[in-house]
């Protein structure tokens, strides 16, 4: 399953209720059918934690680094390489 994170909220990812929605429909259902799960940042220039959070943070903090292997993030910019670096860590702790 792939998500375009641009198509849904922009160049700059901010919205956490987009972030919810995509979680919802999308992201949860694959990882609970342990599918692979690309989130492509092409065309996101920056996002906020919360927004990364809101995203991907459940499912890591449900599934562990077992999540790891099903998730793979496109066209991460350093900034955003980052955030998704600090949700990962904070959500497995």
């Amino acid at each position: 399953m792939k998500i375009v994170i641009s198509e849904h909220a922009g160049q700059f990812a901010e919205n956490k209720d987009i972030a919810k929605i995509l979680r919802e429909k999308f992201i949860s259902p694959a990882a609970d059918n342990m599918e692979d799960i690309y989130l492509d940042f092409q065309n996101v220039d920056s996002s906020t934690q919360s927004f990364i959070h809101a995203l991907i943070s459940e499912a890591f903090q449900i599934k562990g680094e077992t999540a790891l292997e099903q998730f793979n993030f496109l066209n991460c910019n350093k900034a955003l390489k980052s955030l998704i670096s600090t949700v990962i860590n904070y959500s497995l702790e």
